[in-house]
């Protein structure tokens, strides 16, 4: 799928989302069959309080219902609860899809999960293959989970960017943050979509996650991408700011490069950042899939 690469200008996060409509590459709908799967709840395949808070202000200002795990009734789960999926995609397409194919099939309901992370260019491997990528949150320990604090994993990872790009002039210090968003339902057909080709146990993922609610199986429905780019400054310039987590004090923000993303405000970020623009590109893909159905 084509690279959606978005900049910053000063619109809000409505205007955004009722534009998109215009935009050149759409997100892939892959089945606007599925239409009755999108008139009730979305299921936000995620627990975290935060992030379901920030998506479902995305996509009430739609008129789109979402939900959290957490907001799941008992009585609908499986009786040991909801399994998280292992992560074993190499993209962040994969890994989305993996974690909203598990949660469609143990839940039997239309469920939307993201993967996010960042892409410095200088640092990607001799196939091309984006770093830190999928193990941004695990840089420093190439994607070993060891232990550490949210704040000692942050100060890890920049120390490693920051140590590996020493002598690496700001023009080729280009990278962006990027969120990719799949949505997942029941299949009339029984068949599981994917479009990534890393995906090796993506379609069994949801049957080894627990109670499989989809009888027919599950299947891709639409896939969203959105990116926020920049640059790894060059100290002293960075680390600054202190509104941010992870790379934030590290990424320059395009066009102008002048502040790190940990030196916006709240509503800046929120208007800019990929997963915002990620999430309006899925919310334009259900509008198109309702609108199909009249």
């Amino acid at each position: 799928m084509p690279r959606v690469t978005t900049c910053a200008p000063p619109f809000t996060l409505r205007w955004l989302i009722n534009r998109l409509g215009t935009r050149d590459p759409r997100p892939e709908t892959r089945d606007p069959s599925s239409y009755a799967l999108l008139v009730q709840p979305i299921v936000l395949a995620t627990a975290n309080p935060h992030k379901v808070a920030e998506l479902r202000a995305i996509f009430a200002a739609a008129g789109i219902s979402v939900i959290g795990l957490n907001d799941l009734p008992r009585e609908s789960l499986p009786s040991d609860g909801l399994r998280e999926p292992e992560e074993t995609g190499t993209t962040f397409e994969a890994n989305a899809t993996i974690k909203a194919l598990s949660y469609a099939a143990q839940t039997g309901r239309a469920c939307l999960a993201d993967d996010s992370g960042i892409e410095i260019d200088a640092l990607a491997r001799a196939d091309g293959t984006p770093r830190p990528g999928v193990i941004s949150s695990h840089y420093s320990t190439d994607g070993r989970e060891t232990g550490m604090s949210r704040a000692e994993r942050d100060a890890a990872n920049n120390a490693r960017v920051l140590r590996e790009l020493e002598g690496v002039p700001p023009e080729r210090r280009t990278a962006r943050f990027v969120c990719v968003m799949v949505l997942a339902g029941p299949s009339q057909s029984g068949s599981t979509k994917s479009t990534e080709r890393d995906t090796k146990g993506t379609e069994n993922a949801a049957a080894g996650a627990g109670r499989d609610a989809c009888p027919t199986g599950c299947k891709v429905l639409a896939t969203s991408r959105g990116t926020f780019e920049g640059r790894i400054g060059t100290p002293p310039q960075v680390p600054a700011g202190t509104n941010g987590f992870g790379y934030d004090p590290l990424f320059l923000v395009a066009p102008g490069f002048e502040r790190t993303g940990a030196e916006l405000s709240g509503e800046e970020k929120n208007r800019m950042s990929h997963r915002a623009r990620a999430a309006a590109a899925m919310v334009d893909a259900i509008r198109r899939a309702r609108s199909s159905h009249g």
